[in-house]
């Protein structure tokens, strides 16, 4: 089994497990009188779900191994491509109706593994930005509810058919009474049921993820997505997010992010500047040249917040971008951020000095032992140990240009969870810290996001102009832009 298969084989069974479990708690839970009727019927239905799909593909699985053992190669891989098709089917149509936390797992298959099978990567890529909407009147609903007015009176013109539809709310367009061209958030009715409920699955899913991982400490890591999902329920977080980077990129040269409009605002309503631009789809389609502009953006922005904002924000999807020529590209979604401590953030340099600028794989392991990366260093080989990590500072190690390939993003996916390769030992004694859970996302998701647009940079170059620690001259054209707009800006500051 390869290991792309084993991540999607192992994933599926954990799945089964959480399912199960959940079934199981739900039922211990029925007659508890602080659960409402219609949470528990809501957390069972999708609980049932949950387990219907996994039975489902699991069924069909064997069904298909057991119809072609003895069949032709070439009958064996037409059988397994028609399978591979029909579930794909099955998971959007499940994951896209259910919304929530779930929903949100689809929608980083379709990015995270370069070694899914293309059929399914394909359907899940709809779920990136086109799940199914909700209805005009439960749209009309929450903002009588949230602002007082249905939307045909809150605004000048209006659309009911989303121009975004994903896995907490869906987005509309509209004008304000004062003539503003807006996008218009709205959460579902009930996705912060649907995501607790999900939360409380994904305690399963991580004591599983415990078990095949005897270094992992799941407890701090479900405590940290908790609090960092639950934090996407309230809009008014994520406006003082968004706030927050509108304020430190005005006027940036490549990067752009909406900005608020305060008083259409609320806990379950965004209202944002309306923002143009190609989809992700459509820039796979531009030049290279392009291609590797946008990327350049993309990596500016993810690592400039957290050296220079110390705030991550966590969740790179190709959804959330929308592009124009020349590197400039708009940002969206800001429900999940991470905000670090300035000691966080000297902990992030600190690894870099060692793995990067000195080459010092003795303070480089030490310091993942004290950080809580790796739990009994000392026992490991410290060559396999200093490998395994400068896999995940190889972009940065050499000063030239480096392409981002699938093979560099599968590879870091299989560095989490393969334990058939040669870090297995590794592997079995890795944690990750409560404050770096989120920062992971660079590894799961990021990667994979540059490995499909083919990005070719001197990422080194880039990354010496973003750390503090460094602060290397522009190196890059977008590179001179920016420091000129730094200048501008502290002229007028």
């Amino acid at each position: 089994m390869r290991p792309s298969r084993a991540l999607v084989a192992g994933l599926g069974a954990v799945g089964a497990l959480a399912a199960a479990g959940a079934a199981t708690a739900w039922w211990r839970r029925r007659g508890t009188a602080s659960v409402s009727p219609a949470v528990v019927s809501q957390r069972a239905a999708r609980t049932a779900e949950l387990i219907r799909l996994t039975s489902r593909a699991g069924a069909g699985y064997a069904a298909v191994s057991a119809r072609s053992a003895f069949s032709p190669p070439d009958r064996r891989a037409e059988a397994r491509a028609d399978y591979e098709i029909r579930t794909a089917a099955q998971v959007v149509e499940s994951l896209g109706n259910m919304k929530g936390a779930v929903m949100k797992l689809g929608q980083m298959a379709s990015y995270l593994d370069q070694g899914l099978p293309e059929p399914v990567r394909d359907a899940l890529a709809q779920l990136q930005s086109d799940a199914p909407p909700m209805a005009p009147e439960l749209v009309s609903e929450v903002l009588v509810t949230e602002l007082g007015e249905a939307p045909e009176r809150l605004f000048a013109e209006w659309s009911d058919a989303p121009i975004a539809a994903a896995s907490i709310g869906q987005v509309h367009r509209a004008l304000t009474r004062d003539g503003r061209d807006v996008a218009v958030k709205v959460q579902y009715p009930g996705v912060d049921e649907a995501i607790r409920a999900d939360l409380e699955n994904s305690d399963l899913l991580f004591g599983a993820l415990g078990m095949l991982f005897p270094g992992l400490d799941p407890k701090p890591i479900v405590a940290e997505l908790k609090e960092r999902i639950s934090e996407e329920l309230d809009y008014r977080r994520e406006a003082s997010n968004q706030r927050r980077f509108a304020e430190a990129f005005a006027g940036h040269p490549t990067i752009h992010v909406p900005l608020v409009v305060e008083e259409l605002s609320t806990a379950r309503v965004l209202t944002t500047e309306f923002a143009a631009g190609a989809s992700f789809s459509e820039l796979l389609g531009w030049s290279q040249a392009e291609r590797d502009l946008a990327a350049e953006t993309i990596y500016r922005f993810a690592f400039g917040g957290i050296y220079e904002l110390g705030v991550f924000n966590g969740d790179p999807h190709p959804g959330n971008y929308l592009f124009e020529p020349g590197g400039r590209v708009t940002f969206l979604d800001f429900g999940l951020c991470k905000v670090f401590t300035p000691e966080e953030v000297v902990w992030f340099e600190r690894l870099i000095s060692a793995m990067v600028i000195r080459d010092d794989r003795e303070e480089f392991t030490r310091l993942c032992e004290e950080l809580g990366f790796i739990s009994g260093a000392s026992r490991l080989d410290p060559d396999l140990l200093y490998d395994y990590f400068r896999h995940f500072y190889e972009l940065v190690l050499e000063d030239g240009p480096m392409t981002v390939t699938p093979g560099y993003a599968a590879e870091s996916i299989r560095r989490f969870f393969d334990l058939s390769g040669p870090y297995a030992e590794v592997i079995r004694s890795a944690n990750v810290p409560p404050s770096m859970v989120i920062v992971q996302r660079i590894n799961l998701g990021l990667y994979g996001v540059l490995a499909q647009l083919g990005a070719t940079r001197n990422w080194r170059g880039i990354a010496e102009e973003i750390w503090p620690f460094v602060n290397g001259p522009p190196s890059t054209p977008m590179g001179v832009a920016i420091s000129a707009w730094r200048r501008e800006r502290g002229r007028s500051s």
